[in-house]
Formats: C-alpha cells, structure tokens, sequence
C-alpha cells in the first residue's frame, strides 16, 4: 500500500506531519510519500534521525494556504503538494491520500480531480467524535453548507456503511439531527429526509437533539455542513473547557491535589477520550478513491492516527462497499 500525505498542509507542517509519518511506517510497515518541498521534507526527515526505505518524496514546490480560495487555488497551483497529491491519487500512483490542508481546497480537489462515487451527490465530511458511550460519526461536517433530503438520506446510508466496515459496529444506529423529536419539527428538507430515511434498510432510530449527540444516543449523526461544523467546533471546545475546568478544580490545594492522584487514572481516561488526536482525521465520504481531512493543528501523534485510519479504509475496501449500495436505496 501507498499511502500519499500532503507534507506541506496544515499548522504544524511539515515538521510534526514527518515525525507522525515515520511513527506510520515504522509501524505499520506501509509505503508513505510525502509530497511537498523535497529539500525541506528531507532535512526534517534527516533532523528526526530516519534512514529507512518506507517513506519517498515526491516533489512540489507550491503550497496551498489556509488563507487560498479553495477553487482558484486547486485550478492555478498545479504544483502545489495538495493538488500534486490528488493527482497521484486520480492517476492511481496511490491508494488514499491524508491531508492537514486547507479543507475547501481538499474538498474541491477531491470532487474536481478524484471525482464522486457514481451516483453520489455531494461527498461529505465524516469526523469521529467523542461520546459519552465511545465515539460516533458525524455527516457532514463541514463539507456542505446546504443540504437537500436526497443529500441526507446518502450520507446517512455512507455514514452507516462506515461505521460498520471501519469501526466495526453491527448495524449502526442512524440519526437525523432536528430541533424536536416531533414529526412535524424541522426545516423541509429535513422532514423530507426522515420520510426518506424510514423507507431504507438502514438502522435508522429518528430524530435527535443537539443534547443527546455526546451521550450516544446514536452512532451516526446526519446533518447538513452547517449544522454539523457547528457542532463539530463547540463539542471541541466543551472539551477544552472540562479539561482546564479539571485541572483548576484538582490543582486547586493540597488536598485536591491528594485527590487527584487517587483519581489519576479516571482523569487520564477522560483526558484521551476527550482528545481528537486520538480519533485519526475525517474521511471525505463518496470520493472514488479514499481521501481523509487531517485536523489543521495536527500534532504528530494525530497525523499517525489520521494514516492508521486511512489504512483501515483501504484494507476494508470502503470505497467500493459505498459504491455497491449507494444507488439501491
């Protein structure tokens, strides 16, 4: 396997995207190549003290900025380590692609270069979050603003597929986000996908609130791009604010600090449940090839867990999975 990582996208690029690369290949013994500016790749590649044969370079001298609009910068930096990437990835010179970049010109890329699932409307982004019973998956993240029932209805039938063939969940829970578990609640589209959502074979469970997402009451939560970043951006932010809420509560004397320590191991869980490094990237569901979105401020830790994902796509042939279901609903 070939995994292609975009070196030069992201906060903390490349310095922590090689240190998580050679973690990646020195574990998972796969194939990484780095695209980007090779003198640079290679010095951090040297500074971090690797000489082994798993990691190539692939050349390309334009970067992509988080600052970029996505369309004009995929149509005119054709030698940027983004755009040079999904190409390898189109032409097959790989078998998924990773990215901390610019998240619109990833998303435009992909739909522009690697192209859609036949069949499938819109691709979506599919963070993982955490809950207070594991994880659960998110449909869409980010990718479309507006969403139609027909838009719904297929990232709920990818969601599900993901869950199953990634995450190993036996028929996976499905949701609908609304504003009330009440038939007649909600905008058009979504009453129009709950109607749709009810005539699929998927584990489809109804409606649900914004306050039972981190409880788990589900395993997939579908939404439209708006919804759904706003929901992705405050649970990440509830969980900043509970860790430092904790550690001025534990740290506050020495008896809380006593206390800590008999707690330590209750605290640390917490810490890595709350944590996104430990949830990998978010894959761009419905592209023919597999592409998965990076966290911008991925450290190293987050950018290995980002590729074990990508490999677990590939090793469960997600992409085709998708392909044979999605036009039967």
């Amino acid at each position: 396997m070939n995994i292609i990582v975009d070196a030069m996208g992201g906060d903390n690029a490349p310095e922590e995207i090689v240190k998580g690369c050679i973690m990646a290949a020195n574990d998972f013994g796969e194939i990484i190549t780095l695209v980007g500016k090779k003198d640079i790749i290679s010095e951090h590649l040297k500074k971090a003290g690797y000489n082994g044969d798993r990691i190539k370079i692939q050349n390309a001298e334009e970067v992509i900025s988080g600052d970029d609009e996505p369309t004009t910068a995929i149509r005119q930096k054709k030698d940027s380590s983004l755009r040079v990437g999904l190409d390898m990835l189109h032409k097959g010179q790989g078998d998924v692609m990773v990215s901390a970049g610019n998240t619109g010109a990833l998303i435009t890329g992909a739909t522009l270069i690697v192209k859609r699932i036949k069949g499938v409307r819109r691709v979506a982004l599919a963070p993982l979050m955490p809950a207070e019973t594991g994880c659960f998956l998110l449909v869409d993240g980010g990718a479309n603003v507006e969403s139609s029932a027909a838009f719904l209805k297929q990232f709920a039938i990818m969601g599900s597929i993901y869950m199953e063939k990634i995450m190993h969940i036996k028929n996976p829970r499905v949701g609908l986000v609304n504003i009330g578990s009440e038939e007649e609640k909600g905008t058009e589209d979504v009453t129009e996908a709950n109607r749709l959502l009810k005539e699929i074979p998927i584990n489809y469970t109804g409606y649900i609130e914004g306050r039972e997402i981190p409880c788990g009451a589900v395993d997939v939560v579908v939404c439209d791009g708006f919804t759904g970043n706003v929901i992705l951006k405050f649970m990440e932010g509830v969980g900043i604010v509970i860790k430092r809420m904790l550690k001025g509560i534990f740290f506050k004397n020495l008896k809380t600090k006593i206390a800590a320590l008999m707690v330590k191991g209750g605290i640390n869980e917490l810490g890595k449940t709350l944590d996104y490094t430990e949830y990998g990237g978010a894959p761009l569901l419905g592209c023919t090839k597999p592409v998965v979105k990076a966290h911008g401020s991925s450290n190293a830790k987050a950018f290995y867990h980002a590729i074990r994902q990508s490999i677990d796509m590939v090793n469960n042939n997600l992409v085709d999975t998708i392909s044979e279901n999605i036009n039967k609903y």
